[in-house]
């Protein structure tokens, strides 16, 4: 039970410690040598927990993608309405992408076919269908128009979100991402939203402003 612990202990920084590194000068340029380094153990003691740098990425943005998911819960049960939903989690992600490296999304998707088949499985599973269940609830609430198709929509937002992790469309040199994901997000709402909606939207982002 002991060495079970310690061994989890162990994975644990490895894996605060690889996110700091990876979201600060992005994966690439970190090696396994730097990690070690920076822990203070040796490399055969990081490889006995992770056989290889993929294998460490994969797991790190297993980890995260499942905080995104109790991050997304936490905001649906404080959400008065499906806009004020969007709002929050347009925060949500601002504070996560200003954290990253812009490079990092790049090297994700170049270098580690893995843990981009994660993260597409997440964009499925979770992007996509929240954004369509949102629309759907938008809709009920008046704030959406009736005639707004939500599966289509919900597809566009899933396309818009993979925007930004292209450096050809948004090289990292000219646009700062958080700054590219609000126009995009505020874009999107203000094309499906009804007058009450789009009253709403202005009225959060005052209170956004504000703070």
């Amino acid at each position: 039970m002991k060495n079970n612990t310690a061994s989890e202990d162990l994975k644990s920084r490895i894996q605060q410690t690889a996110e700091l590194l990876f979201f600060r000068h992005g994966i690439k340029s970190v090696t396994m040598d730097d990690i070690a380094a920076h822990l203070g153990i040796s490399k055969k003691t990081l490889y006995r927990e992770f056989r290889n740098k993929d294998k460490l990425v994969t797991t790190l943005l297993e980890v995260k993608l499942k905080d995104e998911v109790c991050n997304s819960e936490k905001i649906l049960q404080v959400a008065a309405n499906s806009i004020e939903w969007f709002m929050l989690l347009m925060q949500q992600t601002e504070n996560l992408i200003n954290a990253i490296n812009p490079v990092l999304f790049y090297e994700l998707r170049k270098y580690h076919f893995q843990a981009w088949k994660t993260y597409l499985d997440f964009r499925e599973r979770v992007i996509r269908q929240s954004v369509v269940e949102m629309i759907k609830r938008g809709k009920s609430e008046g704030l959406v128009r009736p005639d707004v198709d939500a599966e289509i929509m919900g597809q566009y937002r899933v396309v818009q979100v993979d925007m930004l992790f292209d450096n050809h469309s948004f090289p990292s040199d000219k646009f700062k991402i958080a700054r590219v994901q609000l126009v995009l997000l505020e874009h999107f709402l203000y094309g499906i939203c009804t007058l009450k909606g789009y009253k709403l939207i202005n009225k959060y982002k005052q209170i956004i402003e504000a703070e």
